[in-house]
């Protein structure tokens, strides 16, 4: 492979973490100020689901939470691969829950995050332009 296609990959995929990061973590940022309201209201809408109330009023804390951690690590490029999985469980666990409440076209939308987040983990060894790679160069 010449320098210039191996160059062009590790800089598609750090673009590509970077930009799913910054969408992920801000998905977070912006509830942590209202979080408590977050929780509410998604406990409010899952109200006529199979799902405990103060489960779901704790894991809308989780969700905000962990979308703020995930997305602060990817824009990082830190812990890519655990961060990637992460992720894709935390995507899955929106999915679950999009499908309780039957809303399809949300669901659609969380199979898209789950397909952009197992494309970065398959392409994991093009991970050059993060603090990841830049510990491996180092190191």
């Amino acid at each position: 492979m010449s320098n210039s296609e191996t160059f062009d990959r590790e800089l598609a995929h750090g673009l590509a973490r970077l930009g799913l990061g910054v969408d992920i973590a801000l998905h977070g940022f912006v509830r942590l100020p209202k979080l408590a309201s977050f929780a509410a209201g998604m406990e409010k809408e899952f109200a006529k689901t199979l799902l405990p109330g103060a489960l779901v009023y704790a894991t809308g804390y989780g969700i905000a939470i962990g979308e703020a951690i995930i997305g602060s690590l990817l824009v990082l490029g830190l812990f890519l691969r655990p961060t990637l999985v992460a992720g894709m469980l935390l995507m899955i666990l929106l999915l679950f829950g999009v499908s309780l409440l039957e809303k399809w076209d949300i669901a659609g939308l969380q199979l898209t995050y789950i397909a952009f987040y197992a494309a970065l983990l398959a392409t994991a060894s093009w991970d050059r332009y993060s603090v990841d790679g830049w510990r491996r160069r180092k190191g």
